[in-house]
């Protein structure tokens, strides 16, 4: 892994002293993929998190100059309730010290925009969403928190604060990359700035582990147990169905999930990527019930010539082809999304698997090193994209 990535540093890593920035490694999700991919380019950035679970860091960056913010100090159980660490979240950004840095990469969904740099840093945040919580998804992080009156009055007048702060953080970022067209047209409405669309890197499998795929007779799900990715749709229209589906990831929803799960429904929690990759390449299809900015795991299901039945909004538009990588359906409830599934299983002899494999591939790890790289040389030589 390590010698991979000093073969991929480039001319600018050694030119220029470059940091990354992230806004928590506690998981591997599509965000932690992106900076997996950034420190391949960038082998000798260290990485800046504001909380850092030292067993993912230890399983997927070994070796990585990983410095962590003042919140890694405190206790296991006030870090592991980061709702509750949000007042101190802009103040534990803001506190990195990036004055030896020429180029800042931040990777940022939340805070790791808004660290503080010198006048004459380059700052390029790759935005994989403006801030969920405080814009688009505010009213439902703050009813989730099930919250009496006065403490839901108190949340939202943390919430506006954060607003305004956000807002005026984003500026601190020279340019702007947005992980797609949904995130690009978010900056612009949330923030009033423009964003080069660089799509995040996805995993393919190789030509000959492509042509061990097979039809295991299940409908697969890889995600996050969270709400908005509504799984629980999935599993009430899998439950009528009676139809086998397979759910791998967690997250704070699980217990609830399982209880809600029927027999045709089996929820396998985390797996290694190895086990992953096993049930995705041997899925009829995979199922992307909730609405993201991206979206990385169904296209990596495509990278394994599988179709995809997606919600239809956010950046499944710009990657499921509708009759030819997978069916969308437009409204998250269990009986659209069971249509959905009927489509796609009417529709199963005319997909082909090469041709899935193919849309697949315009999502490239290779595309976005180099792509990113372009961005990087253009700005450093030209001071302009």
């Amino acid at each position: 892994m390590g010698e991979m990535r000093e073969r991929n540093s480039t001319s600018i890593d050694r030119k220029m002293k470059v940091a990354l920035v992230h806004d928590y490694l506690i998981r591997m999700g599509g965000a932690e993929r992106v900076l997996l991919e950034l420190h391949s380019i960038f082998a000798k950035a260290p990485i800046y998190t504001l909380l850092c679970d030292k067993k993912i860091a230890g399983n997927y960056l070994p070796g990585a100059d990983i410095r962590t913010s003042f919140l890694q100090k405190l206790p296991e159980f006030i870090k592991n309730r980061r709702k509750h660490l949000l007042p101190f979240l802009p103040v534990a950004a803001e506190s990195f010290d990036l004055r030896d840095f020429d180029l800042v990469i931040s990777s940022s969904s939340a805070f790791a925009k808004s660290v503080i740099t010198r006048p004459d840093t380059i700052h390029i945040c790759y935005c994989h969403a403006p801030s969920r919580f405080l814009w688009d998804w505010s009213h439902e992080y703050i009813n989730e928190l099930g919250l009496g009156f006065f403490r839901k009055c108190l949340a939202n007048v943390l919430i506006n604060y954060l607003r305004i702060w956000d807002k005026s953080s984003s500026k601190r970022a020279d340019y702007w990359i947005a992980n797609s067209r949904a995130t690009r047209d978010k900056i612009k409405k949330y923030y009033r700035l423009d964003a080069r669309i660089i799509y995040p890197p996805v995993r393919l499998p190789d030509w000959e582990e492509f042509l061990t795929a097979r039809d295991g007779n299940y409908f697969l799900i890889v995600s996050q147990l969270t709400p908005y990715k509504k799984i629980d749709i999935a599993i009430e229209a899998f439950n009528k169905l009676r139809l086998p589906l397979v759910i791998i990831g967690e997250g704070p929803e699980q217990e609830k999930l399982e209880e809600e799960a029927g027999e045709d429904v089996t929820i396998l929690g985390w797996q290694s990527e190895r086990v992953k990759n096993e049930f995705i390449k041997n899925c009829t299809a995979f199922i992307f019930a909730g609405e993201d900015d991206f979206g990385i795991a169904p296209v990596e299901a495509m990278g394994w010539g599988k179709p995809v039945l997606a919600y239809g909004k956010g950046g499944a538009l710009e990657t499921v082809i509708p009759g030819v990588t997978g069916e969308l359906f437009f409204e998250p409830v269990p009986e659209i999304l069971a249509d959905g599934v009927r489509r796609l299983r009417d529709n199963l002899s005319n997909y082909s698997p090469l041709v899935i494999h193919k849309r697949a591939e315009k999502f490239s790890e290779e595309i976005f090193r180099q792509e990113i790289m372009d961005f990087a040389k253009k700005i450093r030589y030209n001071g302009t994209v």
